[in-house]
């Protein structure tokens, strides 16, 4: 059975409540948890007429995306705690979250990647697809998927 999960959250509320079935089915299996947060890059500002200036630093918008990441995996880490779950965590910086699910999981050497659908519907999940989807079809790891 799988015994490390990588357990990737946004934050968002769908998320959220796949964190609380990853605990669950880790609590279950008797398996650990490595909670993870994609970091975004820093926004690369181009100079030119009419172009807008952003003040904050590369330093400053690195600590800042390290907050957002510490405060979206504080909730996993909670959840862990309170169901006796071993847990670790992991932040990467990367405009592409699909491709730092996947590096994380690799790096931490999960065997499984337990996430929440964020699937777009129509045509625009037709064009776009979503993070998860392209997890599904990136990842040499399985990927269990909360709906």
């Amino acid at each position: 059975m799988f015994k490390h999960l990588l357990v990737p959250t946004d934050g968002s509320d769908l998320s959220q409540e796949a964190a609380k079935k990853a605990v669950s089915f880790a609590k279950e299996t008797g398996a650990r948890i490595t909670g993870m947060f994609a970091k975004p890059e820093y926004p690369v500002t181009y100079y030119g007429e009419g172009a807008l200036i952003d003040p904050t630093t590369p330093e400053k918008f690195a600590e800042l995306a390290e907050q957002q990441a510490l405060l979206n995996l504080s909730f996993v880490e909670n959840l862990c705690r309170e169901a006796g779950v071993e847990y670790s965590k992991q932040s990467l910086t990367n405009d592409v979250p699909y491709e730092a699910i996947i590096e994380a999981a690799t790096l931490s050497g999960c065997d499984l990647i337990f996430m929440a659908s964020h699937g777009r519907r129509g045509f625009s999940g037709l064009l776009l697809g979503s993070e998860t989807n392209k997890v599904l079809t990136h990842s040499k790891i399985p990927v269990l998927v909360f709906r």
